[in-house]
C-alpha cells in the first residue's frame, strides 16, 4: 500500500512538471513578440527621422551657399559701380578744372586783345571802329579776332571758335595776334582732348620769343606730355619754363608741377 502511495505521489509530481513545462513557453513567446512588434516601430520611426534632417540640413547648407554666392556677386557688383563712380567724379573733377583753367586764360587774353582796340580807338577818335559780334571774314584784323575771342566768351560757342581762329590765321598769317591765335586754340584742343592738335597750336606759340604766352605755352605743353605719360617730356618743359622765365606765375605752376 505504501508502494502504491509512493507511486501515485511520483506521478502527480511528473505532470505538476510536465504541466509546469509545457505552460511556462507561451508568456515568453508572447512576450517575445508583443517587444518585437513594439520595438520594431520604434527603429523605425528613428531611421527615417535621421534621414529627413540629414536631407533638411543638406536642402538648408544649400540654400546657404547660394544666398552666400548671390551675396559675392552683389558685392562685386557694388565695388564696380564704386569704382565707375569714383572714375566719374575724377573725369568730371578734371573736366571743371579745365574749363576754368579756360575761363581764366581766355579772360587774361581778352583783356591784352581790348588793350590795343581800346589805344588804336583813342588815336582814331572813334570807338565805333571796333565792331562786336560774329565771326566775319571780310572784316579788319582787330575785329575779326575781338568776334574769334566773343565766340568763346559771349557766345560759348567753342567749335565757332575754332573755326573763327582758324580762318583767322589764314587771312592775317602776320598778324600780331598770331601767337595768341594760336594759344586760343591750344586751350579749346586741350580742354577738348584733342592733345595733338593742342600740341601743335602751344609749340606754334613758343616760336614767337617775345610773345607774353611763350612762358604759359610752355607750361601746358608740359601737361600735355604728363597726361600722355611721358614724364621725361613733361619735365624737360617745366623746367624749361624755371630756367627762362623764373620769377614768373608760370615757373611757379611748373615748380609745383614737378613736385612728387
Amino acid at each position: 500500500m505504501f508502494s502504491n502511495l509512493k507511486r501515485v505521489f511520483t506521478l502527480t509530481l511528473l505532470a505538476s512538471a510536465a504541466s509546469v513545462s509545457f505552460a511556462a513557453p507561451a508568456p515568453v513567446s508572447d512576450l517575445g513578440n508583443r517587444t518585437q512588434r513594439i520595438s520594431t516601430p520604434s527603429s523605425t520611426s528613428g531611421e527615417t527621422d535621421v534621414a529627413r534632417l540629414e536631407r533638411l540640413l543638406e536642402n538648408r547648407n544649400r540654400m546657404q551657399l547660394q544666398m552666400q554666392k548671390q551675396l559675392d556677386d552683389m558685392t562685386l557688383d557694388l565695388n564696380e559701380l564704386r569704382g565707375q563712380i569714383e572714375r566719374n567724379n575724377y573725369d568730371m573733377q578734371q573736366m571743371l578744372q579745365r574749363q576754368r583753367e579756360l575761363f581764366v586764360e581766355l579772360d587774361n587774353l581778352r583783356r591784352e586783345a581790348k588793350r590795343p582796340a581800346t589805344a588804336e580807338a583813342v588815336n582814331s577818335g572813334n570807338n565805333d571802329d571796333i565792331p562786336l559780334g560774329t565771326f566775319s571774314r571780310d572784316a579788319d584784323e582787330q575785329a575779326a579776332y575781338q568776334s574769334a575771342v566773343d565766340l568763346i566768351l559771349k557766345e560759348r560757342d567753342y567749335a565757332g571758335a575754332i573755326n573763327a581762329f582758324q580762318q583767322f590765321q589764314k587771312d592775317y598769317p602776320d598778324s600780331s595776334f598770331a601767337a595768341n591765335a594760336h594759344y586760343w586754340l591750344g586751350q579749346l584742343y586741350f580742354a577738348q582732348r584733342k592733345d595733338p592738335e593742342a600740341v601743335k597750336s602751344f609749340a606754334a606759340v613758343i616760336s614767337y620769343p617775345d610773345s607774353n604766352k611763350r612762358a604759359d605755352a610752355l607750361v601746358k605743353l608740359g601737361d600735355l606730355a604728363a597726361r600722355n605719360n611721358n614724364a621725361a617730356q613733361s619735365k624737360k618743359y617745366y623746367q624749361q619754363v624755371i630756367d627762362e622765365y623764373p620769377n614768373s606765375a608760370s615757373a611757379k605752376v611748373a615748380k609745383d608741377n614737378l613736385k612728387p
